[in-house]
């Protein structure tokens, strides 16, 4: 009996000490580095230009440089919900379990929240010019960058899968009783009825025409899509496709890139499929099968899928596996106590959180992609025609005349109030643009008319700044150099500021050539708008600016500019420490 108790302490504290145990992973030994979080990640890190962003579920954002250093922590003063989404600028996007929608800029600060109808149901949806798309249950909301609310749709049925991206500037949703939305940056939306309620959504680049004219069609959905159901059905929308064969198994997560789908299956199976042939090139194993084995991993609930010119990866909760296009095998990595799938950089790199609330870092692969390496994300994959929007719409019909004008901005002024933007954004911001514009020329015809007054000219680009495009930016830049007006070239500098988004430094340029030799603004007024301007740009986007944007700053702060200027150029590099 003393020895049968004896066993049982024994054993006991076996099981303590393994239980005590790390996050670690097989076959790749030790982390690159790890880093005390303080608190569980709940769901996959966001990697994004040489650093790593994780939600905790103490409600804290934390970042890290890839090599390991700590950036910043931002408590968002409540629970989290684990998703995360950053913007090209580095923004992170984050929601509340309590229905609070935030945006942290890049160097960690909030610059705004909103309060959704409840918490989001999935990730926020980037679109191409910096607005947001974030859905809860029944609703989905459209927020410029600076936290704007152009349009919202509220949905008779409550959202079954999370919003995915369509690669035409807007998003795909599910609703419970089995209807395909489709809608894009204004708005604007298209159904199609579905059998079911899909397992998994695989937005394409470009619909496919099938070779020998069978296939299922075009839909009523405008961007390329394959859904796939659990019973292992596929089927492709927006496009005319081969018959696809069954999948053996219940599909979890999918990717696509030139003409092919990879999948991941339920019991670990990666397959590639062939969108122009119809059939599987290839299927690899995402671990042993050998299901006697001790350390085989569960089945896969969720997975997180990249398919890029290195190859494909797997990441799930309990493992990661990494193939070539043509199927081989890369490598293998099961974790052990991780808390929430994981996520792979650009940098090879394979970032885990640990129940034992410490984020590791692991080198999965020697070299970097073969990109140019940028503190940016990606760029837009397309544009929404708001840089250049043609002027024919409703609001054309409208004399540029003083009451002419007051009646049009009041009507967008309202649309801005009500957050009903939604598809008159092509239109309002063409109308604004042309009264910006009305000191060069009228557009419209041959008739040269009077420029809109100025006042009315600073109402419209104040408009057009709440607006928020990214993709107005360069004609702000453009008529901010050739305003003759001091005010309204202040009120120019302000909106940019306002928009706050300018990853090629546009603005920046036409403030450099404004400020530096041979300087042509003089104005004090003007100048204290810049460097508002430039500290909003900068605190914004973090870094990428700020190596442009504080030696204007600097210049700006020079003993021969105003008191005024120099004082609000130096509180503005105060902001950005």
């Amino acid at each position: 009996m003393a020895r049968k108790g004896r066993a049982s302490w024994v054993w006991g504290w076996v099981f303590c000490i393994f239980s005590a145990f790390p996050l670690r992973a097989q076959t790749f030994g030790d982390p690159l580095w790890k880093q005390a979080l303080g608190g569980s990640v709940i769901g996959p890190p966001s990697v994004q230009g040489g650093s790593v962003v994780t939600v905790c579920d103490g409600g804290n954002l934390k970042a890290y440089t890839w090599t390991g250093r700590f950036l910043w922590n931002y408590y968002a003063r409540g629970r989290l919900r684990p998703f995360v989404t950053r913007s090209r600028e580095g923004t992170s996007y984050i929601g509340r379990t309590t229905g609070v929608l935030i945006a942290v800029s890049r160097t960690g600060r909030e610059l705004w929240r909103a309060k959704l109808d409840g918490p989001l149901i999935g990730p926020v949806v980037q679109g191409w010019d910096g607005r947001i798309f974030a859905a809860s249950e029944k609703k989905v909301s459209c927020y410029t960058a600076a936290g704007t609310l152009l349009w919202y749709k509220t949905l008779d049925q409550a959202i079954a899968l999370p919003p995915l991206a369509d690669k035409q500037g807007g998003l795909f949703l599910v609703l419970a009783d089995a209807e395909l939305l489709q809608m894009d940056g204004f708005g604007n939306t298209r159904s199609l009825p579905l059998p079911r309620v899909p397992a998994a959504l695989v937005p394409l680049a470009d619909p496919l025409r099938y070779r020998d004219g069978s296939g299922i069609g075009v839909s009523e959905i405008t961007s390329p899509l394959l859904v796939l159901y659990q019973n292992g059905e596929i089927q492709g929308y927006g496009g005319d496709y081969p018959p696809f064969p069954l999948l053996p198994d219940v599909p979890v997560a999918a990717v696509s890139r030139d003409g092919q789908a990879a999948i991941t299956l339920q019991h670990g199976q990666v397959l590639l499929l062939s969108l122009n042939e119809g059939e599987f090139l290839w299927t690899g194993e995402s671990a042993s099968r050998d299901r006697a084995a001790l350390e085989e991993p569960e089945d896969i609930k969720e997975a997180l899928m990249i398919y890029d010119e290195r190859g494909i990866y797997m990441l799930s909760q309990g493992r990661a596996v990494s193939f070539t296009a043509e199927g081989q095998r890369k490598w293998f990595i099961r974790i052990i106590g991780a808390s929430a799938i994981p996520n792979f950089s650009d940098e090879g790199l394979l970032y885990s959180g640990g129940n034992d609330w410490v984020l590791y870092a692991y080198r999965l692969e020697p070299q970097s992609r073969a990109l140019q390496q940028s503190l940016y994300g990606s760029p837009p994959e397309g544009a929404y025609g708001l840089g250049t929007p043609s002027p024919g719409y409703a609001l054309a019909s409208i004399p540029l005349n003083e009451a002419g004008v007051r009646n049009s901005l009041g009507v967008i002024t309202l649309a801005l109030q009500e957050g009903r933007v939604g598809k008159r954004e092509p239109e309002f911001t063409a109308y604004l643009m042309e009264v910006i514009g009305s000191v060069q020329a009228n557009r419209r015809s041959s008739i040269v008319h009077p420029p809109v007054d100025f006042r009315q000219r600073s109402e419209a680009v104040r408009l057009l700044a709440r607006l928020g495009s990214a993709e107005s930016i360069p004609f702000l830049a453009a008529q901010f150099s050739r305003e003759p007006e001091p005010l309204v070239q202040a009120v120019i500098a302000e909106a940019i500021g306002r928009i706050g988004v300018d990853p090629e430094g546009r603005a920046l340029k036409a403030f450099s050539r404004g400020i530096y030799p041979p300087a042509h603004v003089t104005d004090e007024q003007t100048l204290i708008a810049i460097a508002g301007a430039v500290g909003a740009l900068c605190r914004f986007s973090g870094p990428p600016l700020s190596q442009t944007g504080i030696p204007l700053l600097v210049a700006l702060a020079g003993y021969e500019k105003p008191p005024l200027v120099r004082k609000q150029a130096l509180q503005q590099i105060l902001s950005l420490q």
